[in-house]
């Protein structure tokens, strides 16, 4: 990485579940919170992304970045179906839109769930990394998600800044990731 910056972890904690959303997102960030002597746990919950053959090309190389650096990944159920139900009636809705962030509320609180069941104090999601999200929305939804859990802490991390979205460019050519080009969602699909 070129440029540092220190990262201050909520309660000083050394464990993190990590929301990924994808190996390209996912990869500066794991390898800056090792730097960091943060261990994160990956947490794969993405229900959103269609088709299923696009969720497991995503899914295959985040657990192949994961198993290379002997870091633990956690598949959450797929349950497109659910998560269709979930935004029904925001089909129409902009990138950035009032679906984003229902989205990004579903998926969060998915994880702040696991992080409570598994003994995780600490979550933080990959989606902040992206230009095309909206920071507000992610830390919007990530509080949100906090609020039913007390002992989980949502980490609101600006992944953008600190030299990560060069790093992150690195990292795809030396992996050889596959990169989408779109969000994960049939509507961001829609959009491109």
């Amino acid at each position: 990485m070129k440029k540092k910056f220190e990262l201050i972890v909520p309660g000083g904690e050394t464990k993190v579940l990590l929301h990924t959303c994808c190996a390209p997102c996912s990869s500066a960030i794991i390898e800056c919170l090792m730097q960091h002597g943060i261990t994160p746990t990956i947490y794969y919950s993405n229900p959103n992304i269609f088709p299923l053959e696009e969720y497991e090309i995503r899914k295959n190389e985040c657990t192949r970045y994961a198993t290379s650096l002997g870091l633990e990944i956690i598949d959450d159920d797929y349950d497109h179906e659910k998560w269709r139900s979930e935004m029904a009636g925001l089909e129409d809705e902009p990138e950035r839109g009032g679906r984003c962030l229902k989205c990004f509320k579903y998926r969060l609180l998915r994880t702040a769930k696991y992080a409570h069941e598994h003994g995780f104090k600490v979550i933080t999601t990959t989606l902040a990394s992206s230009r095309w999200k909206s920071l507000e929305q992610i830390e919007e939804a990530g509080k949100f998600a906090a609020t039913f859990y007390p002992d989980v802490t949502f980490w609101a991390q600006n992944w953008r800044k600190g030299g990560l979205s060069e790093r992150r460019l690195e990292i795809i050519k030396e992996y050889g990731f596959y990169n989408q080009r779109y969000c994960g969602c049939e509507f961001s699909m829609r959009d491109v």
